[in-house]
C-alpha cells in the first residue's frame, strides 16, 4: 500500500486565539516547535514530542498538529496497529490507526479535537484505508475535566464522528472489559470488500471459541 501524505491546514478561531489545525508534519518539523507541558495523557510531554516526531517519520506515520504560534497545543496520530494489538494479525496493509489524540484543557471545547480530525480527513489518500480508533476510558482525563465516563464518552463520540468515525461492535477483550469502552472506525470508499471482510473477522475473533 502506497502512503501518500498530502500537507492541509486550516485555521480555527478560539476564545484563547487562533490555532492552525496542520499536516501531516515531519519529524524535523516537529522537533523544532515548542511541545506544550500538560500534553502528558500518554507520557511525560518531552518524552512524547520525541515519540510522535518518530511517528512522523515512519512510511505510514501521520501527525497532524494544533499550533498556537510555535507550540504544538494539540495533536493526533496515525499508524500501524501495535504488534500486541489483534489489529495487526490480520497483517493489513490498509488498516490504520488512530493512536491518540490529545489537546490542552484551555483549548478543550473549542473544536480543536474535531477540526484535528476534520483537517486529517481531507486527505483523499483516507479513502484507501480502514482507519480505527480503540477508546479507553482509562486514558481520559475524567479527574480534570470533571465528568463521568459516560460523559466524557459521549464527547469522545462526536469529534470522532467529526472525522467520520462510527461505533463499531468488537469482542476484543480489553474494549469488552468495560461498557464505557469502544471500538469505532472510518471505512475509506475505495476500501475492497474483501479488506473489510477481513476487519470484520477482526473484530470478532472469539466467537467460535467455547
Amino acid at each position: 500500500m502506497e502512503h501518500k501524505k498530502t500537507y492541509n491546514a486550516m485555521e480555527l478561531k478560539t476564545k484563547h486565539g487562533t490555532v492552525v489545525i496542520e499536516g501531516p508534519i515531519p519529524g524535523k518539523e516537529l522537533q523544532e516547535l515548542d511541545f506544550h507541558e500538560e500534553l502528558t495523557a500518554f507520557r511525560p510531554a518531552p518524552q512524547q514530542h520525541k515519540a510522535i516526531a518518530e511517528i512522523a517519520d515512519l512510511p505510514e506515520g501521520r501527525i497532524l498538529i494544533a499550533r498556537s504560534q510555535n507550540m504544538i497545543v494539540g495533536y493526533v496520530t496515525f499508524l500501524y496497529p501495535d504488534p500486541l494489538e489483534r489489529w495487526s494479525e490480520g497483517k493489513m496493509d490498509n488498516l490504520i490507526e488512530l493512536g491518540a489524540i490529545e489537546v490542552i484543557p484551555k483549548f478543550r471545547g473549542s473544536g480543536v479535537g474535531k477540526a484535528l480530525l476534520k483537517v486529517s480527513m481531507m486527505d483523499d489518500s483516507f479513502e484507501d484505508f480502514i482507519v480505527i480508533t480503540t477508546e479507553y476510558y482509562w486514558h481520559w482525563d475524567l479527574k480534570g475535566t470533571g465528568l463521568n465516563v459516560w460523559e466524557y464518552r459521549k464527547i469522545m463520540e462526536k469529534m470522532m464522528q467529526a472525522g467520520g468515525l462510527e461505533y463499531y461492535a468488537t469482542d476484543d477483550p480489553e474494549i469488552s472489559s468495560h461498557p464505557a469502552n469502544c471500538l469505532m472506525a472510518r471505512i475509506g470508499s475505495r476500501v475492497d470488500p474483501e479488506s473489510i471482510q477481513r476487519f470484520d473477522q477482526l473484530r470478532f475473533m472469539n466467537r467460535y471459541m467455547y
